[in-house]
């Protein structure tokens, strides 16, 4: 991306905040610099399609960011100690920590074959209770939780602008916890922020008594450990605004009043028949599954399909109709490198000298580049980049192309090597981008 490359950081890009409901030109706290944490998976089972869904997004945020020569720290969190990992380990009969793990590393794995990268802090609440139960503690002598019996509740009353985020109204909240409502609360929407042990169950020493963290304090406790009490982005599935993001925006205000978080981006949901995929609906498709079926490149393609924010409706007809785009792509690219590689050489001796591009292949590039820069830009929106007309057009240009190459080194031969290298640097950035050899060999 030659000339889109001496351009990016004047790019303005914008990006919908969910705190102000509007679409606003992203400034980082720290010029240069930018921090995120994203809420990832409670370990009790293999991801599904769902799960991958919100990676592959923040994963290309992360990459668009990158690109855009910002430094990032990224970091994404897993659960892995809450009820429902110590209630499918009691159904397997296996020690909730020893599950948990397990799941982790399965995560990892699924995150891998799906292109993601690696976020840049990979924290689990186990190895942060120290910092959970500072942060407990701070908001307790700042006076808004209360301790019962061993638990420690967040006081919402205590919060004037609890519902900010959501615009839910506090007499219309239920409780924001994964179990009943207790009646011990003083307001039935106060949350756990610290649970008394129980029974049979893994447990951690603490001021009020053994036991472990609620919910929504991990996540809070791990954004200040890793970024501070403010930071720029902070991201997760739309299904979380209201509790956790909520919880969270509340408990990290009531420890900090330096707290802030820039930008509270979402995700939405992939559906399955119109509802929602979940776990607990049962109604959904393991990662696992899906790439028995399909290359990971294509499903990939098929989570990007859509504006991140609107609702994914998962089909076998559109997989398949992201398998024979990817199909085409992969083949084209694959055709370019065949026919270029008698002059790799002579291609890569060039280096970075002026060479000649014909009129069409200029036109390729400077629209396919526009086509990017202006999407990417305007709040992420990578629907139907892969699918639409300007790439299209790139890929036409090389197909028809490759025929009339000749043996002998021409104009053509760097026209279509440009062409060729502009695709792949927009695959490259949307994570789409197979091992090829454009960067290995130099290309111009």
């Amino acid at each position: 991306m030659e000339e889109a490359e001496s351009k990016k950081k004047k790019a303005e890009f914008r990006l919908y905040n969910a705190m102000s409901k509007t679409v606003e030109v992203f400034e980082p706290i720290v010029p240069g610099k930018v921090g995120m944490y994203v809420c990832g998976v409670t370990a009790y089972d293999l991801s599904h399609i769902g799960h991958a869904r919100a990676a592959v997004v923040f994963d290309v945020l992360f990459r668009y960011l990158l690109h855009l020569d910002y430094e990032v720290t990224y970091v994404r969190n897993f659960t892995d100690i809450d009820d429902k990992i110590i209630k499918r380990a009691n159904d397997l009969g296996e020690d909730p920590l020893s599950l948990s793990n397990r799941f982790c590393e399965e995560y990892v794995a699924d995150m891998k074959n799906l292109g993601c990268l690696p976020p840049t802090h990979q924290p689990r609440v186990t190895e942060h209770m120290e910092n959970i139960k500072n942060m407990i503690t701070q908001i307790m002598e700042n006076g808004c939780a209360y301790a019962v019996d061993g638990d420690v509740n967040f006081a919402v009353d205590k919060s004037p602008n609890y519902g900010q985020l959501s615009g839910r109204k506090l007499e219309d909240n239920r409780a924001g916890e994964r179990i009943a409502v207790d009646l011990r609360k003083q307001n039935p929407a106060d949350f756990a922020l610290w649970k008394a042990a129980k029974e049979g169950e893994p447990s951690w020493d603490s001021p009020w008594g053994p036991g472990r963290p609620g919910w929504h304090i991990e996540c809070s406790a791990m954004s200040a450990h890793y970024l501070s009490f403010k930071f720029d982005i902070h991201g997760g599935g739309s299904d979380l605004i209201f509790p956790h993001h909520e919880n969270e925006l509340a408990q990290s205000s009531a420890a900090s009043s330096d707290s802030k978080v820039n930008f509270w981006v979402h995700n939405g949901h992939v559906t399955n028949n119109q509802l929602k995929m979940s776990k607990s609906l049962g109604n959904f498709f393991t990662i696992r599954q899906v790439i028995e079926k399909y290359h990971p490149l294509p499903v990939r393609m098929f989570l990007l399909s859509n504006h991140y924010r609107t609702p994914l409706n998962y089909t076998v007809a559109q997989i398949e109709q992201a398998s024979e785009t990817a199909w085409f792509i992969y083949q084209t690219l694959q055709d370019c490198e065949v026919c270029l590689s008698p002059f790799q050489e002579r291609l890569a001796k060039s280096g970075k000298k002026p060479v000649q591009i014909a009129g069409e292949a200029q036109t390729c590039l400077t629209k396919l580049q526009e086509e990017f820069n202006d999407k990417l830009s305007d709040d992420l929106n990578t629907s139907q980049l892969v699918t639409g007309r300007k790439f299209n057009e790139a890929l036409k240009y090389i197909t028809l192309n490759l025929k009339p190459l000749k043996k002998q080194m021409s104009p053509l031969v760097h026209s279509i090597a440009a062409v060729g290298r502009e695709v792949e640097s927009v695959l490259r950035i949307l994570g789409l981008l197979p091992t090829c050899s454009y960067d290995e060999v130099g290309l111009p």
